[in-house]
């Protein structure tokens, strides 16, 4: 798997998104390849409602802010270690951010979630990757 030089994990800040990063720390050691880690913030489902979603908006975001915190750590971890990891904040639909990122970084494997959530964590979270599978260039491990 000489291939294998840029990994990109995609994390949606989500209790599921810590084995994901750990998945791709464990790759990137492996085939000592550069490692890129995507904190995806996914602002379609705010798309198209009349209704204010400040309540689900403000514990989302709650939400997302601790997992981070703990993905924080993780990383920071790896980087006292010697592993160069370069990291991504973006917001806005993520099939689209994904695959930006993909293109400009020249990423060979992108290592996402595989887990489908509940429909509220689908709703906030963006959920399925349907999207991101159809169009993805490169090699993916879904974790």
């Amino acid at each position: 798997m000489d291939f294998i030089k840029r990994i990109l994990a995609v994390s949606w800040s989500t209790k599921y998104c810590g084995k994901t990063v750990q998945s791709s720390i464990s790759l990137a050691r492996m085939y000592n390849a550069e490692l890129f880690i995507l904190h995806i913030f996914d602002t379609k489902w705010l798309q198209g409602f009349n209704v204010p979603m400040i309540t689900f908006e403000k514990e989302h975001k709650k939400d997302m802010e601790k997992y981070k915190a703990e993905l924080d750590i993780l990383i920071e971890d790896e980087r006292k270690k010697g592993m160069p990891i370069r990291e991504f904040i973006e917001e806005g639909n993520a099939a689209e951010v994904i695959l930006k990122l993909i293109r400009q970084q020249n990423i060979n494997l992108v290592v996402l979630r595989g887990h489908e959530g509940s429909r509220l964590e689908r709703m906030l979270v963006g959920g399925s990757n349907d999207d991101i599978l159809r169009a993805m260039p490169c090699s993916i491990l879904l974790v």
